[in-house]
């Protein structure tokens, strides 16, 4: 396994990932296991999710495939009895499951499919996502949460309207959450990419096309899941044990506040 800043505090601790079979998700999975982070792994592609965690055992993690559609609260009750039959209750949630088939469009020329998909499928899967492990971790008092945003949830843009909605509403969702549940221990905070070289990016994206948007943010590169996984890493540690309802924007400083 590559080297990972390690965070002690975080050994022994189980952790489930959504949206864990690939990109910024698969990415976080090796650095939590890399502390010694037993994990489960959520994804809708059974194929991609077994190619994950096969690697992960390969280098030694203890981890388990959970496939599940975020969308479905049947499929998140079932995900949290297997984990917990497998590894014990969920003390690290990263709600990184997104999607949807929202293309960039003007708002009139945006179909209610695409905007109910947008929605459903980063919005809604979040807040499910929470709602199937907010009771144990209530109850013990203690968890680290972390959601996925994007700079499109930040700051208007060529994005979708769709997509940039949703979530922007897992930011507010975010802060919502981490106000209820502060006093319990329980710390919920959000992680911002900006353009991120993911392995279907890189795909998919042409050279020029990349350099030109490299060229839009002041460290001129494109981000990597890497850079999205040291952060959510930052906010699972006890580093991070007076942080909440934070939103980290991880954009190679093309929006500042």
């Amino acid at each position: 396994m590559p080297h990972h800043p390690i965070y002690p505090d975080l050994k022994g601790k189980t952790a489930f990932v959504t949206g864990g079979s690939g990109g910024i998700g698969a990415e976080t999975c090796r650095w939590l296991a890399a502390s010694g982070v037993r994990l489960a792994v959520g994804g809708r592609d059974e194929a991609a999710l077994s190619r994950v965690v096969d690697d992960l055992v390969q280098n030694g993690a203890q981890a388990l495939a959970i496939p599940a559609d975020c969308t479905d609260p049947a499929a998140l009750d079932g995900a949290r009895a297997a984990i917990e039959q497998r590894f014990g209750p969920v003390d690290i949630l990263m709600a990184f499951a997104g999607g949807g088939t929202a293309r960039p469009a003007a708002v009139h020329d945006t179909s209610e499919t695409d905007w109910r998909s947008a929605l459903d499928h980063n919005l809604t899967a979040t807040f499910l996502t929470l709602k199937a492990f907010l009771p144990g971790m209530r109850e013990r008092r203690s968890g680290a949460i972390v959601t996925m945003a994007s700079t499109a949830g930040r700051a208007a843009s060529a994005a979708s309207s769709a997509y940039a909605s949703a979530k922007a509403g897992v930011i507010m969702l975010t802060r919502h959450l981490a106000q209820e549940v502060g006093p319990l221990d329980i710390r919920v905070n959000c992680v911002s990419p900006s353009a991120i070289l993911t392995e279907r990016t890189a795909r998919h994206m042409p050279a020029e096309q990349r350099a030109a948007i490299a060229a839009l943010h002041p460290l001129n590169r494109l981000g990597t899941p890497a850079d999205v996984a040291a952060a959510a890493l930052f906010l699972d540690s006890d580093c991070a044990s007076w942080i909440t309802g934070a939103t980290l924007d991880i954009a190679g400083g093309r929006l500042m506040h």
